[in-house]
């Protein structure tokens, strides 16, 4: 699969979030952090919302609920039209069924990590899902510093999904920029997530070619991808 780029509207103007949106559709999906104020210490937003962006733009939108009980509210960002909902490990009461939940309502379903969280645990959980999601920041905030000790865990993860043989995408979201994305995608990651190095530069639309120009010479020359 070739690298994904996936702007994240917490870095955009909310004050305009359709022409944001638009602004971006050459991007492959539309990350939309979902934040509760319980799970993480920031409200964002929420169902209503969703439901207009998927009205708003024609890019698929890939949901991110940092909120408490994803077992009650996921299929609900399904129905409001989000094409991937991914919840946190750490909050979910029975993933597996969360997870298949969520497919059989048609969207991709999505576990993330945080940084303090391993992979090891969930080894076996990999094939009910259809990305797995390693924070590369603590959850709760954009324009946060990537963390560097979480390269050695997407590898791992990696390493998981080839063991598996699995056609699992494995995004990082936190800190992604022109700096740090060749080393994620080295390291194992194809699907970015980046808000502050899209929307605070002056054209998001060629921060997203320019981001996914990089992401695909670095998965081109990453042993991981070449040994695919």
């Amino acid at each position: 699969m070739a690298p994904q780029i996936n702007p994240s509207i917490l870095s955009a103007d909310f004050a305009r979030l359709a022409d944001e949106a638009r602004a971006v559709e050459g991007a492959d999906w539309l990350h939309v952090d979902v934040m509760d104020n319980h799970f993480v210490p920031n409200l964002t937003l929420g169902v209503p919302v969703v439901e207009s962006l998927a009205r708003a733009t024609r890019t698929p939108l890939d949901c991110h609920l940092m909120i408490e009980a994803p077992d009650r509210w996921a299929p609900q960002y399904v129905e409001a039209g989000a094409g991937s909902v991914t919840f946190h490990a750490e909050a979910a009461a029975a993933p597996v069924r969360l997870a298949r939940e969520i497919r059989a309502k048609g969207a991709r379903a999505s576990m993330a990590l945080k940084p303090a969280t391993p992979i090891e645990p969930y080894e076996d959980l990999l094939p009910e899902l259809d990305m797995l999601l390693i924070m590369t920041v603590e959850p709760g905030f954009g324009g946060q510093a990537f963390l560097d000790i979480m390269l050695p865990k997407i590898r791992r993860t990696r390493e998981l999904i080839k063991k598996h043989g699995l056609e699992l995408w494995l995004q990082v979201d936190g800190g992604v920029s022109a700096t740090t994305i060749e080393r994620c995608a080295e390291a194992g990651a194809d699907v970015f997530v980046a808000g502050s190095a899209v929307y605070g530069a002056s054209d998001p639309a060629e921060a997203v070619r320019a981001l996914r120009t990089q992401a695909d010479a670095a998965t081109a020359r990453a042993s991981w991808s070449c040994d695919h």
